[in-house]
């Protein structure tokens, strides 16, 4: 399956909660979950059944897979790298998302949302440790600088996100001088650190039925 190139209003609805996925135009009162908050489609407003366990865990899962905007594939790789290592597998996982290079991008503030994240990195306007970096899926380390290419800062809508951003929490995890347009890495965040509408635990138990 290639990527959603639909309505991303719609995914909000049907997982029931906002996912955020415009940025900062979710907040606004004309937002499609606010104004239908139902699933969309012609039998959204029917009064549905009570979901199977294993109904839950699915949506819990694609909730969080959209949240992130990556594929099934990618998803389930990261899954089974985060079941093979020491830790709590839930919060490994989440530290492995976090650490992809578009959700620190938009994390940073440089970024309206993960989409437009993964376009600034493919169009080369964001450098890791001085290197242009191109993969939107390129795993930042603890102690990595993030910053805008000299090329990327003449853009008006990383100016404007920038902007925007000023005096936005990052995250513990992160800092930002948003004069010079370059972030750090300090650590890989807590899960108290990560304020998501998921419970990674359901989809834990989804890959591992």
């Amino acid at each position: 399956m290639g990527r959603y190139i639909g309505p991303v209003c719609r995914l909000c609805r049907r997982e029931g909660v906002k996912l955020y996925l415009k940025g900062d135009r979710c907040y606004s009162p004309k937002c499609a979950i606010e104004r239908r908050p139902y699933a969309p489609g012609q039998h959204g407003q029917r009064r549905a059944r009570r979901p199977s366990d294993y109904a839950v865990r699915l949506r819990e899962k694609q909730k969080m897979r959209r949240i992130y905007g990556i594929s099934e594939k990618q998803f389930r790789n990261l899954f089974e790298e985060a079941s093979k290592r020491k830790g709590v597998t839930g919060t490994v996982f989440l530290r492995l998302l976090e650490s992809r290079l578009d959700n620190v991008v938009y994390r940073l503030g440089i970024a309206s949302s993960r989409k437009q994240a993964r376009q600034l990195v493919r169009h080369g306007h964001i450098a890791v440790n001085d290197r242009k970096v191109t993969v939107p899926s390129y795993r930042v380390r603890p102690g990595d600088v993030v910053a805008v290419t000299e090329a990327g800062k003449k853009i008006g809508a990383i100016q404007a996100n920038v902007e925007a951003a000023k005096g936005r929490n990052t995250g513990p995890w992160l800092e930002f001088d948003p004069e010079k347009m370059v972030g750090k890495f300090l650590r890989l965040p807590e899960r108290e650190d990560l304020a998501l509408p998921v419970n990674e635990q359901l989809v834990i138990e989804y890959y591992s039925r």
